[in-house]
């Protein structure tokens, strides 16, 4: 048998997939086919309960209770919008809830950071024991903590006031948590090169820790700011002045007397996640990259 029929023919590599690109079933085209079609497929189910929420809010009322499987009953109008609009004061709510959101996320992430860095590279008397019990804070549902801390607002004097309502809202056990973990896989090799040439344990967090911890920091403070926009319970009890109502209980506050209306709450829904759709659609990159390099989206 000649050399060349012995020949062992090379086995062909499958090319290298770079960090960032995506994640198909195979390479060739019936795994980009079937991998496109399975997410154009759950793309069109997580969207269905949107467009019927957008395409309800744009009918009359009248058009919404008929019967028929429609999604369209009659012609297209922005009553529902115009109502609520003209029966509550909608910019001064999202202005409140941007306001409380905003203040919420800085102040949570910057005492969040501050104690799980102490968490981490701390060795304080009773370190062991205040982590576990930041820890066991995390099964605790917000709910049972609603009259405590309204007690604690009323003898402050703190009701109806925006301290009532940002306060309560930045002790985060779960994030501290995850920026503990986080900052435990952070060489301490770096800190102690800082500290060498002379850097205070300040700096060493500022300068080498903080920018090395740049995409759990951001994770942290979008989920922070959603959960802020999106909180009605607690802002719904502490507050009574109209003036300081965020949007999600500004808008349930001008629902109608009259039974459900089902254009009116798919429209006041729609008016309170648009902010968060718009600052999705801007961030949109950093907050794929964030929740991807944390693996805070689960999995």
């Amino acid at each position: 048998m000649s050399a060349t029929a012995t020949a062992v023919r090379p086995r062909r590599r499958p090319p290298h997939r770079e960090a960032g690109s995506p994640l198909l079933l195979g390479h060739g085209r019936l795994p980009r086919l079937l991998t496109g079609t399975a997410l154009t497929v759950l793309a069109a189910l997580w969207l269905l309960p949107f467009l019927w929420a957008v395409l309800t809010s744009l009918q009359s009322e009248q058009d919404v209770s008929s019967s028929g499987l429609s999604p369209v009953k009659g012609a297209l109008t922005f009553a529902a919008y115009r109502q609520i609009l003209e029966r509550g004061n909608v910019p001064a709510w999202a202005l409140n809830s941007l306001l409380v959101a905003g203040l919420v996320t800085l102040i949570t992430v910057a005492v969040s950071t501050l104690a799980a860095y102490g968490f981490s590279r701390g060795t304080f008397r009773g370190r062991r024991a205040l982590l576990a019990v930041t820890v066991a804070a995390i099964m605790v549902p917000p709910q049972l903590l609603v009259v405590p801390l309204f007690d604690q607002m009323l003898m402050f004097g703190l009701v109806d006031t925006y301290a009532a309502i940002i306060l309560p809202q930045v002790v985060a056990p779960m994030m501290v948590f995850i920026l503990k973990r986080f900052f435990d896989g952070i060489p301490r090799e770096l800190e102690d090169a800082a500290r060498i040439d002379g850097a205070s344990e300040t700096r060493v967090f500022l300068s080498v820790v903080l920018p090395l911890s740049r995409p759990i920091v951001s994770a942290v403070a979008i989920f922070v700011f959603i959960g802020a926009w999106n909180n009605f319970l607690w802002p719904f009890v502490v507050t009574n002045d109209p003036g300081l109502m965020t949007l999600p209980v500004g808008l349930a506050t001008v629902k109608d007397a009259y039974g459900i209306q089902y254009a009116q709450s798919m429209a006041s829904a729609l008016l309170a996640a648009l902010p968060l759709i718009v600052v999705f659609l801007v961030f949109q990159r950093r907050i794929v990259a964030s929740v991807a390099t944390t693996g805070l989206g689960g999995g």
